[in-house]
């Protein structure tokens, strides 16, 4: 499903160049759940940011789903995002004036989906995430953990093949965690979503299949998590 060839990112500086990765070849298959791990400054956001379409490698091939990204046109690869791809981020990024329902519908919006079928698609998820009696209230009423389930839901509601999440649990406390990693385990196991998320914590980063470690923008190592 993804397969990263030689891929680097580097920004000029002064006369040369500051490399953030280098050389990585990657292959992530349709059903996988891989965490990446590795110290502050490694590359794992910007590994992530280029596999969802955030950003562009400077260097090397990134295929999805085998097609080329690089030579896909803005329109084609927005509507890639659009249909295919969903994120999770640490700080949520839920819209504060808007509902908690209306949140969720957003990505529904930008697909141009019919209002029958956006009321029907977000009512399943906030009944499947319990969030139905919350659905009027705005983010600042939420707490954290609410906040990222909102945040998860949204970015569901496209039905998406793969989800990238951003240290998805950084800012929640244990209990709430563990609550978020279940989640994401049960979209994997029973829904057959691939998900690829970076993480600081050891304790997330066994809920994959594989974990995947950077080191100062090198591909360091890779094992199988138990």
């Amino acid at each position: 499903m993804i397969q990263l060839n030689n891929v680097s990112k580097f920004y000029p500086a002064g006369f040369g160049r500051v490399y953030v990765l280098r050389n990585i070849d990657l292959d992530i298959a349709q059903g996988e759940f891989v965490s990446i791990m590795g110290p502050s400054g490694s590359g794992k956001s910007t590994l992530l940011h280029i596999l969802g379409l955030l950003e562009e490698p400077s260097e090397g091939e990134y295929l999805l789903d085998g097609r080329p990204v690089q030579k896909l046109s803005e329109k084609q690869r927005t509507e890639l995002h659009r249909t295919q791809i969903g994120f999770v981020f640490q700080a949520y990024h839920l819209i504060d004036e808007l509902t908690v329902y209306e949140n969720i519908e957003t990505p529904l919006l930008y697909k141009g989906l019919s209002g029958s079928e956006r009321k029907s698609r977000v009512a399943e998820l906030l009944d499947r995430f319990n969030m139905v009696a919350k659905k009027d209230l705005f983010p600042a009423q939420l707490s954290g953990g609410q906040q990222q389930l909102v945040g998860i839901a949204r970015a569901l509601a496209a039905r998406p093949t793969v989800i990238f999440a951003d240290e998805p649990t950084g800012n929640l406390h244990s209990d709430q965690a563990r609550e978020i990693m279940e989640l994401f385990l049960e979209l994997n196991k029973k829904d057959g979503v691939t998900i690829v998320q970076v993480t600081h914590s050891e304790v997330n980063a066994e809920y994959g299949s594989r974990i995947v470690r950077l080191k100062d923008g090198w591909l360091e190592l890779e094992k199988l998590a138990q």
